[in-house]
Formats: C-alpha cells, sequence, structure tokens
C-alpha cells in the first residue's frame, strides 16, 4: 500500500459537506469570467483555483506555441500535465522525454523541469499543480488577454524589464527558483 495515500493515514470521520462551497464547471472556450493569462509567449487559461478547491490544487489549460514552454525550473510542489493536442519535449533532472496527446507528465516536487513545444503545431495541456498557488503567480506575473489562444503582447524593453523584476521578488513567495543557467538569465529569456 502507498504509505502516501489517503487509506495510510489514521482513520477519522468524514467531515460534513460544506454547503458554502459550490460545483464549479469550467467552459475555456466560451467563460469569458475565467482569467486568461499571456506570459511566456503562451496563453494560460485557470479553469480551477485555490478558491474553487479550497487550496488543495489548481488546474491550468495551457495553450503553447511552436517553440514555446518555460525554461529550467524547479518548485515546492507537485505538478502534472496532460496532453490534449500535440506533443512536448519534456527535461526532468537534465533527461528528455517525447510526450504527446494522451500522455501524462508527472513532476515531484522539487526536481529541476522544464519542457518545449518543438513541433510545428500549437500545444495545448492541462497543468495540475498541487496544492495550489501557481495560478497565482501566473496572475501576478503575466497579462490578462482575452480568449484561451489569445497570445500575449509583446513587451517593449521597459516593460520587460518590470516583469523581470516583478518575477524575480515573487518566486520565493511562491516556492519558485530558475535552475542552470541562472536565474537572470532564464527570467530575461522569458520575457523576450
Amino acid at each position: 500500500m502507498n504509505t502516501h495515500s489517503i487509506a495510510s493515514q489514521p482513520f477519522t470521520p468524514i467531515p460534513a459537506d460544506n454547503p458554502e462551497r459550490s460545483l464549479k464547471i469550467a467552459r475555456p472556450n466560451t467563460d469569458q469570467s475565467l482569467p486568461h493569462i499571456g506570459l511566456v509567449g503562451d496563453t494560460y487559461t485557470v479553469l480551477l483555483s485555490g478558491d474553487d478547491t479550497n487550496g488543495r490544487y489548481c488546474l491550468i489549460d495551457m495553450h503553447i506555441p511552436p517553440g514555446g514552454g518555460p525554461p529550467p525550473h524547479r518548485h515546492d510542489f507537485e505538478e502534472s500535465f496532460t496532453l490534449l493536442e500535440g506533443e512536448i519535449e519534456a527535461t526532468f533532472r537534465g533527461e528528455k522525454s517525447v510526450v504527446k496527446a494522451g500522455e501524462t507528465l508527472s513532476i515531484p516536487a522539487n526536481a529541476p523541469h522544464s519542457f518545449t513545444n518543438a513541433s510545428k503545431e500549437t500545444v495545448r495541456l492541462l497543468c495540475l499543480c498541487a496544492p495550489a498557488g501557481q495560478e497565482e503567480f501566473f496572475a501576478q506575473v503575466g497579462v490578462p488577454v482575452a480568449t484561451r489562444t489569445t497570445p500575449p503582447p509583446k513587451l517593449d524593453k521597459e516593460a520587460q524589464a518590470a516583469s523581470m523584476k516583478k518575477a524575480e521578488e515573487l518566486m520565493p513567495r511562491y516556492r519558485t527558483e530558475m535552475v542552470k543557467p541562472g536565474p537572470i538569465e532564464i527570467i530575461e529569456k522569458l520575457f523576450k
């Protein structure tokens, strides 16, 4: 038995239903109230935030154009990606793997990783982070865009510098750090 599963925890009665929490149905193609965030050339739509899941996880619909994806980084929370369309080249602890539509990639907390859309087609994937919080980082560092597929605007040098500074300042709070070649070089790449 998995020593981390819910069944391995001490037995306690299941808490009562909390009627203050409601059902949420996320419709990323039609619900204009969902946050669509442009960041590093990609577009992220927050389907479920920590507010929706009592902080247990967040779920993000990611639209990644050719050449897109985050640079090498690591963070102190679990993350998984399920590819809905296309394929990515994932790098985990320095080893590369190709992940295709219908497949899922699970990244353990604290492990260095990155991914790139190395194809000529747009990639769509679902990103689950547990616990929640990554969606808050994206919202603070990225820029609002109109739809799930709207690319982020190109930033001028002044806006790039401000975004880089903000990302550097927020990373420790969101338990995230960039890995080699170095935080400054990576952050600069993020906003080019």
